[in-house]
């Protein structure tokens, strides 16, 4: 029955093509200035605040672009403070700056963080008082900082960074006999402590840790010990599988451990009175994300579970309101919330509920009394802000506005939207509508597929350099972001729905949502294209080839093709075997190939862009090459790669960005929204013109 709607959609989609175009000429273009491409790369946030002990002040970061014509690299990051009860705004630390991490000491009189200062310097703690003056260097560690914390009593600070070189090591890399030994010659990540004065840090930090790499930690209240979040190899798959949290006293430097959580573990805090432990973790090895609360006493023993049973969410974070009660927040589906409940168990009381308010918010933070907070939030025209709420009030008070020109644009509509998959299951998404939508004819339609699959869109800003909503809305096309099966949010079921099958499940929900909108009368099944990165590159493979049916056009951005060579060359093996596959590649030869892209590539009737870094070591380059290899060699005539030196898992620096950003919006421009023939002529190759660059020989471009 799905077939045929499809199909019979599909004949009379050609007839209203011509009117659709000039309808969005009148109604679209004519409705207001719309959010340009351009204009993605000027769009400001912050994604990290904390709110001082009393509650008046927030010192928060706020994440600026670099600019087309600037030298490459990332953004910059720059401080800010911002008053509660009056709303001014004290810039702090501005310009061309890296500030991470703004944390305030426990008497509120000094801010610290994270900085690189100087062409070769190492990532450093930095402290500043809040009534002004010149920031001071606190650590003086010969590697990278990577996490510090304010030790209780505000007289030190502790920090993680690797162990340095020896003297030896640096000799023969000088020489060039610094061989890679692979996964061999790793150095552990170490804590440390070290005082401050008001000259600085000591030379002599003393290291608490060894033969073990510490990924983060939390002290207690008194400031005597300290919980660490190790595993025993300093490699990304492990800080992903084998994570645990181990108790060290700083006297005497005795470690024990804690916790024997099975799988991948989340954040963690001593209660109030320092004699139990909360934290976050999978609720069983094959679990692929944090899902649950738990409670644990320091003694050890048996962990309790706080998620209520059939939880249809994910757990994401969990601190203490007070030694009886644990707060958290939780991911349900598209809205996030925060929860309080009895550290002994039972039923747990929402007190904030983003549903409610229309705030998204990911980082937060609350006063010790439990009366204050501030969160990091957006909405769908909000790309991030930071609000106040006074705990128990209904509403947040916004105390930013980093990007007060785009409340003079016009967007398009965003909603939330549900529909049946084809066994009957309901799928959440985001819809996202032309500018000037007048719901009389249908749109050209671009899905956005996220990565993980451990992850969901929330209801917030969803316009990135990569599925850039706003500014295809703007260009007339209809955008969809669906929460497919094995994305979190939805509680862990729905989450192990992908376990062992990927590709299956998770993609015909894709699929299905595409049907809908077809059916609805929304889409036109004659241009629709779909982009996603890493797992959502999977998923545009997948739509190209074994979905080809679906898609005009794909982007697919540091995805996956071939699922056998992809689990000999990830940084992650362990966690795909646990998480994802569930067996070893020996017993799933043939599955594993069945679900790669590249087996199917020979029936391809879809354009295809090929987006990645050349630095990758989550999802290799390889299959990026694997993939277009296999494409060409079945003679596909709209087919192109391409490749971003110095870039991994996503791109960093701001060509990268721009260029993704441009060349997807060519494609769906040239196969989507134009239906150009899938065997015609391709898009031109060159684009800089769309950068807005100042080219001193443009004539020799």
């Amino acid at each position: 029955m799905k077939e045929t709607i499809f199909e019979r959609a599909a004949l009379y989609a050609k007839a209203l093509t011509l009117i659709s175009m000039m309808l969005l000429i009148f109604c679209g273009a004519g409705a207001g200035e719309v959010i340009a491409p351009e204009d993605v790369q000027r769009i400001k946030a912050s994604y990290w605040a904390d709110i001082s002990p009393d509650g008046r002040w927030v010192a928060y970061s706020v994440y600026t672009q670099r600019q087309v014509d600037e030298d490459p690299g990332g953004a910059y990051n720059e401080l800010y403070l911002v008053s509660v009860r009056t709303g001014e705004i004290r810039p702090f630390i501005t310009g061309k700056v890296n500030i991470n991490h703004p944390r305030f000491s426990p008497d509120g009189s000094k801010i610290a963080f994270t900085a690189k200062r100087g062409e070769k310097a190492k990532t450093q703690v930095w402290m500043i008082p809040i009534d002004g003056g010149e920031s001071i260097q606190v650590t003086k560690s010969k590697t990278n900082v990577s996490t510090f914390r304010w030790h209780p009593g505000g007289k030190k600070i502790a920090f993680v960074a690797a162990t340095p070189k020896s003297d030896i090591e640096k000799e023969l890399d000088e020489k060039g006999y610094g061989f890679v030994f692979f996964k061999e010659n790793l150095k552990h990540r170490n804590l440390y402590i070290t005082g401050i004065s008001r000259e600085g840090g000591e030379d002599d930090a003393r290291q608490l840790t060894e033969g073990i790499t510490v990924w983060d930690f939390e002290f207690d209240p008194s400031g005597e010990k300290v919980a660490i979040g190790a595993s025993p190899l300093n490699l990304i798959d492990h800080r992903y599988m084998f994570r645990k949290i181990y108790i060290v006293d700083l006297a005497t430097k005795e470690r024990t451990r804690l916790t024997d959580n099975p799988g991948k573990l989340g954040n963690y805090n001593f209660s109030p009175d320092g004699s139990r432990m909360v934290y976050t973790a999978a609720s069983e090895r094959k679990d692929h994300a944090v899902s649950q609360v738990y409670v644990i006493d320091l003694d050890g023993g048996t962990p309790t579970n706080l998620t209520e049973p059939g939880f249809r969410g994910h757990v994401s974070w969990a601190g203490w309101k007070d030694n009886k009660t644990v707060l958290y927040r939780a991911g349900e589906g598209v809205w996030p919330t925060l929860s309080t409940v009895s550290a002994g168990g039972g039923s747990r009381k929402v007190i904030l509920d983003s549903s409610k308010t229309g705030i998204v918010f990911n980082a937060f933070s609350f006063t010790k009394d439990f009366e204050h907070f501030v969160l990091v939030g957006s909405s769908p025209n909000i790309p991030a802000d930071i609000f106040y709420w006074r705990q128990g009030k209904k509403n947040l008070e916004k105390l930013t506005d980093l990007n007060p020109w785009i409340s003079d644009l016009e967007l398009g509509r965003q909603e939330v939207i549900r529909y049946r998959a084809r066994d009957g299951l309901e799928i959440e998404g985001l819809l996202v509508y032309p500018v000037g939508y007048a719901g009389e004819e249908r749109y050209p339609l671009i899905v956005g597929v996220h990565g993980g699959p451990e992850s969901h869109y929330s209801n917030g800003w969803l316009t990135r350099y990569f599925n850039p909503a706003q500014v295809l809305a703007g260009k007339g096309y209809v955008v969809f972001f669906p929460n497919y099966r094995a994305s979190t949010g939805y509680g862990v079921e729905f989450a192990l729905e992908g376990y062992m099958d990927a590709a299956g499940k998770e993609f015909d929900d894709i699929a299905d949502g595409i049907e809908h909108l077809v059916s609805i009368g929304v889409a036109d099944p004659e241009r629709v294209g779909l982009g996603g990165g890493s797992y959502g590159g999977f998923a545009a493979a997948w739509f190209a080839t074994y979905y080809t049916k679906y898609v005009k056009a794909v982007c697919m951005f540091v995805g996956i093709s071939d699922l056998i060579s992809k689990r000999g060359t990830t940084d992650i093996p362990y966690e795909e075997l646990y998480v994802h596959s569930g067996e070893k590649l020996e017993k799933t030869w043939e599955r594993s190939l069945e679900r790669s892209p590249i087996y199917w590539a020979h029936q391809s009737r879809t354009a295809v862009l090929i987006l990645g870094g050349k630095s990758d070591s989550r999802v290799h380059p390889s299959q990026s090459l694997e993939f277009y290899t296999r494409l060409m060699m079945n003679d596909h005539p709209a087919t192109r790669m391409v490749q971003y030196p110095g870039e991994g898992h996503g791109n960093r620096k701001q060509p990268g960005r721009i260029d993704v950003l441009h060349r997807q919006l060519q494609w769906y421009d040239w196969y989507v929204k134009d239906a150009r023939p899938f065997d015609g002529p391709m898009p031109p190759l060159d684009i800089t013109e769309a950068y807005g660059l100042e080219l001193e020989n443009k004539e020799e471009k």
